[in-house]
């Protein structure tokens, strides 16, 4: 049976490269919050964070038994990069764009969108929120 979701993923550096985290937030299709996760990256740059969070994303739908999935994102570069054929310049971030693809091939279906920042709130909180954790 299909099982639908949306997915918000965030990361970010406090420098580039600087301390990082990502943040994942997974919702029905009614909005609900279905699962959170928030991950300390050490330091490392804000692309690799965001690269980082799609990858705990991904893990947490695949936790939730999701089939099919819309990815929120207000990085271009990982949205270009995963779904519109940009090309993989990087040899820092191949393994994660590897391992991302390799987790996308277990869903149904799935869908990437390109979102502004304010429209991903919760997963930028998220972000702040296990970077501010880490300052303790």
């Amino acid at each position: 049976m299909s099982k639908k979701a949306v997915l918000h993923c965030d990361g970010g550096s406090r420098g580039n490269p600087g301390p990082s985290a990502g943040g994942a937030v997974l919702s029905d299709e009614s909005g609900t919050i279905i699962a959170e996760k928030g991950e300390f990256y050490g330091t490392q740059t804000n692309n690799f964070a965001e690269y980082s969070s799609l990858i705990c994303g991904l893990k947490l739908a695949l936790e939730q038994d999701i089939t099919n999935l819309v990815i929120s994102m207000d990085s271009s570069l990982v949205v270009g990069q995963m779904s519109k054929g940009w090309k993989m310049k990087s040899p820092n971030l191949r393994p994660l764009w590897e391992r991302a693809h390799a987790l996308v091939e277990q869903f149904e279906s799935i869908e990437f969108t390109h979102v502004l920042r304010h429209l991903n709130k919760n997963a930028d909180a998220l972000v702040n929120q296990t970077l501010d954790a880490r300052r303790l």
